[in-house]
């Protein structure tokens, strides 16, 4: 594995270790400030201010877990691509099972002059995953 595959793979564990910790400020360290998220049913959510304010407005409301298990990472000079397979489950601080979701997500990165990798565009399919058997 080369060193960007490996500095992809370390942002792809950082963001999910943070959003896990509600660690908002490194997370918005992953990210371009021009960064878009696309979403099924919603409109494009432009910018880091943009994903702040979501993140802020559900503060305090959930515990999350989840992983991301990457699938395939491609480089191309200072631009990349990175797809995921992503579980989440939300559980609500105030009591009440977890929202459960789960789906695949393709990340298009770019490397900073500074060498380092953010995500550019982030197309996130996760949807509604059912309860796990036991």
């Amino acid at each position: 594995m080369d060193r960007d595959e490996q500095a992809i793979r370390s942002l792809v564990s950082i963001w999910m270790e943070a959003t896990i910790a509600g660690d908002l400020a490194r997370v918005l360290e992953l990210m371009a400030d021009d960064v878009v998220f696309l979403g099924p049913g919603r409109a494009p959510m432009r910018g880091k201010d943009s994903f702040a304010a979501a993140a802020r407005a559900m503060e305090g409301q959930t515990r999350v877990e989840g992983a991301a298990e990457i699938q395939e990472i491609r480089v191309f000079g200072d631009w990349a691509y990175c797809w995921n397979h992503i579980t989440i489950a939300a559980y609500p601080v105030a009591g009440g099972p977890p929202m459960r979701r789960a789906g695949p997500a393709l990340s298009v990165l770019r490397r900073k002059p500074d060498g380092a990798w953010v995500i550019f565009r982030d197309a996130n399919m996760v949807a509604p995953a059912p309860e796990p058997s036991t």
